[in-house]
């Protein structure tokens, strides 16, 4: 088996990897980011997630955030 092509398709959207980070982030926004190691985009998901539950739109942000998580390809 070539290793190298294991470890690129670890991090291609739809891998087991991304699905725990979609999940994590649909129950809190942000957190599926700072799984897999990006935690400035896990702050700003956090952050727009709680100033929208303010206008009560912040099950916008769940799903944005879980979306943005599963489909996010490593470059």
């Amino acid at each position: 088996m070539n290793y190298e092509h294991e470890v690129m398709t670890a991090v291609e959207p739809g891998s087991a990897g991304n699905v725990i980070a979609a999940v994590c982030s649909f129950f809190f926004p942000g957190l599926g980011q700072l799984v897999q190691g990006r935690p400035i985009k896990a702050l700003l998901h956090f952050v727009l997630g709680i100033v929208l539950w303010f206008v009560l739109l912040g099950w916008i942000m769940h799903i944005w955030s879980a979306l943005e998580a599963a489909w996010y390809k490593r470059t």
